[in-house]
């Protein structure tokens, strides 16, 4: 139920990550709209800008045409000025006159002059600010394109993610109810076994009562005061220390099993690394150290996966009835044997590695910082080396047998397990620092330019390994402190006072349980055997019908079912035939009456018999039905049951006993039917049982899909951070040059009204003139 909840608060959480998505993804829905509008409103800009130049074109070609005809004015009061000095000599108010006019003239010239290239330059800068503002505007509309498959393929992607999430959850719900079912069905069967334990402690004390009325009246002698004969009696067995025994063996598997995962990922992605960096294998050749290394990585798993069996076969030996000592467990000498084998591994392979960090060391893109983090990573793989000798020594002496007295074997092996605690919390300090280190080296990595996406991936999985190998280490390491007074514990074996070696207390238990175990063949009965050849006849046929079973089964229901059909009418049309044949009885017997009648000579009274049917037969009753707990029988009168004789109530007693006949032989078919249902149920409990198993193990590889959809969802959340940051930083910048664009505009606008006033104000000036 803990862990539902906590799927169910898991779920909440991603519900609400999900809405704030939504909302920021609304948010860049709006920018990216508004951009557009934005864009929108540019263009419609532009076109009014393109008008305005149109505008400002009209006006200069007028203008340009008022100054030819001002140039054509000048040139013939140029002639008229040549025509006029060429006459005699005017007054001097028409020299000044004239003077005058040359002056006005030669102002106008230079005026139309400045306003010619002050026109040129605003239509020069007018177009380029127009290709610029058409470039720019291209450059956006592709930018919200791009956005836009963006914020599309993010959207497609949450959809997607959220309804597999989705799934997931309806598929834990249905397995929450039925781990809730089994949740009742294991309450109900508690209850039904202290049922069964009250039983038992009745049974027990009165067998108890019983044992020590007979010990007291039978027992001829008491053997407990000799040591030598009590030594001799099987000693007090402690099942509680037995089953704890057990039970912690079972957690430092599990623990085991984790760090042996953990240790083939990281030997198995260092593998990938070596062939990656510094030079890739796929394009060159890897120097002959790495080469090396990489082979003696891929042995890793020889050495690794004994320690997680032998454990296994060690938790195995640890049975409820046996004595678990250090002296009693003989599987202990495999695991220390594989231990030493996998810790000589790492010294092995010791050398190589640091061998390999020197190589990238001497990388020409190795940075100063990177050669510093190799040269720690190398410190840290000599220190966990040390570490895992340290262990080795501590799990032989453990594994040796014991030749000391009591005492001896207590304080050694209490001195062995506090120091093997030490060095497990050792472990965990070398996995940290290990960890650390090289998250900080893949970090710089990250940096180089040379770095490719697959490089990347590894040095993800080699962190995520670390990290698992020091989570495993520290579990250990808390594990082993925790319980480290149970297992410097030395039990003592006594049969009733004094002190047993537990081998020979072993020894005693063994051959307690080959006694019980002879006396249950002594007395159990022998079932009767098969003769050999009969066997051998029928052993082919007895393999051909388990492998045919449930089609034969499926086959027998199937014609079962059509037998009882079929027996349900053939009864129906015997009840018919049987109702026929009392009727053309009863029809035989009126006739030969109506021709006694006849031959007797009554006429009248045959044909009105026959013409006029009886009053009483006329208010005959409807066809009946006769009733019962077994079945119904359908009874139709026929037109003489007034006068029933005792051949009818014969037949009908003979109908009747023939339906309850036929009601307990269809009663007998269901039955048969019934039998082999509940035999088909229990093979389908069977393949359902085995379907529960199956289902476990989805649920397992559910729980890790469920792990990297959460991994997923996270990458996602930073993807999407990253995003929008970077559209931030566009809208920013966009909202900066537009900025810039509204005041260039703003310029131009002013610099067009000052051409168009000074424009009209030429125009009215030569107008006046």
């Amino acid at each position: 139920m803990a862990n539902v909840t906590d799927l169910q608060s898991k779920y909440s959480k991603l519900a609400q990550e999900y809405s704030k998505l939504r909302a920021q993804n609304q948010v860049l829905k709006k920018a990216v709209v508004d951009e557009q509008t934005a864009s929108c409103s540019l263009k419609d800009e532009l076109k009014q800008k393109e008008q305005s130049l149109r505008k400002v074109e009209q006006e200069m070609d007028s203008l340009s045409f008022r100054n030819q005809q001002l140039t054509k004015r000048v040139e013939l009061l140029q002639e008229e000025l040549l025509l006029s000095e060429s006459k005699s000599k005017k007054s001097k108010v028409s020299l000044e006159t004239q003077s005058v006019f040359d002056e006005d003239l030669q102002k106008k010239i230079q005026e139309n002059e400045r306003l010619h290239i002050q026109f040129y330059e605003a239509d020069e800068q007018y177009r380029r600010q127009e290709a610029q503002l058409r470039a720019r505007l291209d450059q956006l509309e592709k930018e919200s394109e791009q956005h836009q498959a963006v914020v599309d393929a993010l959207n497609r992607k949450y959809t997607d993610a959220i309804e597999k999430l989705q799934n997931d959850k309806a598929h834990l719900e249905v397995k929450a109810q039925t781990l809730e079912r089994e949740a009742k069905d294991c309450r109900i069967r508690t209850e039904e076994c202290q049922q069964q334990l009250r039983k038992y402690q009745s049974e027990v004390s009165s067998q108890l009562k019983h044992s020590s009325s007979v010990i007291q009246e039978k027992v001829p002698f008491n053997d407990t005061q000799l040591s030598d004969y009590n030594s001799l009696n099987v000693p007090l067995h402690n099942r509680r220390h037995q089953l704890k025994a057990r039970d912690m063996v079972a957690q430092a598997l599990g623990f085991v099993q984790n760090l042996v995962s953990a240790l083939l990922n990281f030997h198995s992605y260092m593998e990938q690394r070596v062939h990656i960096y510094p030079l890739d294998s796929s394009i060159e050749a890897i120097s002959p150290v790495n080469l090396k290394f990489s082979q003696y990585l891929h042995e890793n798993a020889s050495y690794l996966r004994p320690l997680e069996e032998h454990l296994l076969q060690l938790h195995h030996s640890i049975t409820e009835d046996g004595i678990t000592a250090l002296e009693t467990l003989a599987k202990l000498q495999d695991f220390s044997r594989s231990f030493s084998s996998y810790s000589s591994f790492l010294q092995k392979i010791l050398p190589y590695q640091l061998q390999s960090l020197e190589e990238e060391c001497e990388v020409s893109l190795c940075t100063t910082a990177l050669a510093s983090k190799n040269r720690q990573l190398q410190k840290d793989m000599k220190k966990l080396t040390a570490v895992f000798q340290k262990l080795k020594s501590y799990v032989a002496l453990l594994a040796l047998p014991s030749v000391c007295s009591d005492a001896m074997c207590k304080s050694s092996a209490n001195t062995v397990f506090t120091q093997m605690s030490a060095c497990l919390h050792g472990l965990q300090d070398a996995a940290t620092e290990l960890s650390q280190h090289y998250s900080q080296k893949a970090s710089l990595e990250q940096d180089l330019p040379t770095v490719t996406q697959k490089f990347r991936t590894t040095n993800e999985c080699l962190l995520s390994s670390l990290a698992s190998l020091t989570n495993s280490c520290g579990k250990m390491a808390t594990f082993f402190s925790n319980n480290l007074d149970f297992l410097a514990l030395c039990p003592g074996y006594s049969p009733r006072g004094g002190f047993l070696n537990p081998r020979q207390a072993d020894s005693m238990m063994e051959n307690k349980r080959r006694a019980a175990t002879y006396m249950s063949t002594i007395r159990k009965v022998r079932s009767e055997s098969v003769p050999y050849r009969e066997a051998l006849a029928n052993r082919h046929v007895l393999t051909s019908s388990t492998e045919s079973r449930e089609g034969l089964m499926q086959q027998v229901a199937q014609s079962q079912e059509k037998i009882s059909r079929l027996e349900q009418e053939k009864e129906h049309w015997l009840l018919e035939a049987q109702l026929g044949q009392v009727r053309l009885q009863k029809e035989i017997q009126r006739i030969a009456q109506l021709e006694a009648q006849i031959t007797t000579g009554c006429p009248a009274e045959s044909h009105s018999a026959t013409d006029d049917p009886d009053p009483m037969c006329a208010d005959a009753p409807e066809p009946g039905q006769d009733t019962s707990l077994i079945g119904m029988l359908t009874v139709t009168p026929c037109s003489e049951s007034v006068c029933i004789h005792a051949a009818d109530q014969e037949s009908r007693e003979h109908l009747i006993k023939h339906h309850y006949m036929s009601r307990v032989s269809e009663l007998t078919t269901q039955l048969q039917m019934c039998d082999s249902k509940a035999v088909h149920f229990h093979a389908e409990c069977r393949a359902v049982a085995k379907r529960l198993a199956m289902a476990e193990k989805c649920r397992e590889t559910l729980t890790e899909e469920l792990k990297l959809a959460h991994q997923n969802i996270t990458r996602l959340q930073d993807e999407l951070s990253t995003t929008k940051r970077s559209y931030e930083d566009q809208l920013s910048m966009m909202s900066d040059h537009l900025c810039s664009m509204n005041d260039t505009l703003s310029k131009q606008r002013d610099e067009i009204d000052t051409l168009k006033l000074a424009s009209k104000g030429n125009s009215k000036k030569n107008k006046s003139r």
